[in-house]
Parts: C-alpha cells; sequence; structure tokens
C-alpha cells in the first residue's frame, strides 16, 4: 500500500489530496476537498513537474507519459493526468472521491513528486472546440497547486 498527498495553496483556494494505490495494478483512489473556489466545475489536473518555484506556471503542462491529448478521465484518449473537473457548492466548498486506472503511485510513471493543479474554470474535457481543448480543457488559470508527496497510511 502506498499512499500520497498533495497540500494545494493558491491566493484564495486550498485543498488537500489523498492518492491511495493498494498494489502494483490497483487503480489509485483519490479523495480531494477544498475550500475557497467560486461556485462551480474548476479542472482538476496533475501536471508533469513537482515544481512551483514560480508559482503553479512552473509545474508545466498536464502530466502525459503516452503523448495523448487532452480528454475526460474515463476517455480512453487523454493525458494520464486528466481528472475532470470538480464542483464547488455555494459556499466555495468542493469534495472529490474517484478512482483512475492510469494514475500510478508505484512505478516508473509514478505522479510522486509531480503537481496537482485545480483551475479557474471548467474544463471541457477536450471536446470544447477551443484551440486549447486538446492540450488543456480550455480550464483557465491555475488558482492552486501543490506537489505530491509520499505519506504515512
Amino acid at each position: 500500500m502506498v499512499v500520497a498527498v498533495a497540500v494545494l495553496k493558491g491566493a484564495e483556494v486550498s485543498g488537500v489530496v489523498k492518492f491511495t494505490q493498494a498494489s502494483e495494478d490497483a487503480k489509485v483512489v483519490v479523495d480531494a476537498s477544498f475550500t475557497g473556489l467560486k461556485p462551480g466545475k474548476h479542472g482538476f489536473h496533475i501536471h508533469e513537474f513537482g515544481d512551483t518555484t514560480n508559482g503553479c506556471i512552473s509545474a508545466g503542462p498536464h502530466f502525459n507519459p503516452h503523448n495523448k491529448t487532452h480528454g475526460a478521465p474515463d476517455a480512453e484518449v487523454r493525458h494520464a493526468g486528466d481528472l475532470g473537473n470538480i464542483v464547488a457548492n455555494d459556499k466555495g466548498e468542493a469534495k472529490l472521491h474517484m478512482e483512475d486506472a492510469q494514475l500510478k503511485l508505484i512505478g516508473p510513471l509514478s505522479i510522486i513528486g509531480r503537481t496537482v493543479i485545480v483551475h479557474a474554470d471548467e474544463d471541457d474535457l477536450g471536446l470544447g472546440g477551443h484551440e486549447l481543448s486538446a492540450s488543456t480543457g480550455n480550464a483557465g488559470d491555475r488558482l492552486a497547486c501543490g506537489v505530491i508527496g509520499v505519506t504515512k497510511q
């Protein structure tokens, strides 16, 4: 069992994302909670680099080890880091529980050391027709980010 966590910080948005993988072949379980968001949908992704030296922009593009185009978390064609949207309620709070077969905490494609980012706008899941749909889901500015690190169980 491997457990990892990312603590996200931004100007107004904060959150915690916990990742759990029971074995090398198991899906990764993602549990997340956020505060400080505007109500509605916000893109939620894992980005390539675990670097926040220049804020969230230093994290680079979405984690995409298979060189695919952007898509929904349940799409066959997607970046490994494409986790879709979180949905904030009227109080600006969002919670998420999901399982993902493309994420890994174990092995050469591990997400440990990469950055989780919450975006300002809704991720169009690659279907929006905007020039950024195929690369970012046109999800807008990076509101909060945190590097994924190993934690105790």
